[in-house]
């Protein structure tokens, strides 16, 4: 006896048959199996080397950042180092200038005193020179004057006493 009942479209598609279940659970199975061998462990292996390359990169830019700072820090120091160093040397220079400039206008003030002195030294002896000259022309006129007015010869002891009073008496006319 064999009852054949009729199964419409829809019971078809709406009814489960084990054997078809079965199957299709075989067959997701097996599917996934394969994807796994062939699909998803080449992709894990791709994303993990693209990983690896990345955190490659970053550990090189890491290393970069931190030789440049030291870099940076080097380069600081240096300059640092030779600002010191210029200041150093201008102020020797300024040093030394100022130690120049001294002795410059030592050399400058100890010249011009010995030219004053010179000068001064100069002005006496012409001075001297110039007393001793008019001694001598106011000596000979004073004894001209007195042969004359006397008109007898006078000693040398006569002549020197006559000058010197003549020459004392015009040294208080010019005080």
């Amino acid at each position: 006896m064999l009852i054949l009942t009729e199964v419409t479209p829809f019971e078809s598609l709406v009814g489960v048959n084990p054997w078809t279940a079965l199957f299709t659970f075989c067959n997701m199975i097996i599917t996934f199996l394969l994807l796994k061998k062939f699909l998803f462990k080449p992709v894990k292996k791709m994303i993990d080397q693209r990983q690896k390359e990345i955190d490659d990169m970053y550990r090189e830019a890491e290393a970069a950042k931190t030789e440049a700072a030291k870099l940076q820090a080097d380069y600081e120091e240096h300059l640092s180092s030779a600002r010191a160093e210029r200041d150093e040397i201008l102020r020797d220079a300024v040093s030394r200038a100022r130690k120049r400039e001294t002795e410059i206008l030592s050399e400058a003030k100890s010249d011009a005193a010995a030219l004053m002195a010179k000068a001064e030294s100069d002005i006496a002896q012409e001075k001297k020179k110039a007393l001793n000259e008019v001694k001598n022309e106011i000596s000979s006129l004073s004894i001209s004057i007195a042969e004359t007015v006397v008109e007898r010869e006078i000693t040398q002891a006569d002549q020197e006493r006559l000058v010197m009073e003549f020459i004392g008496k015009l040294g208080e006319d010019n005080d």
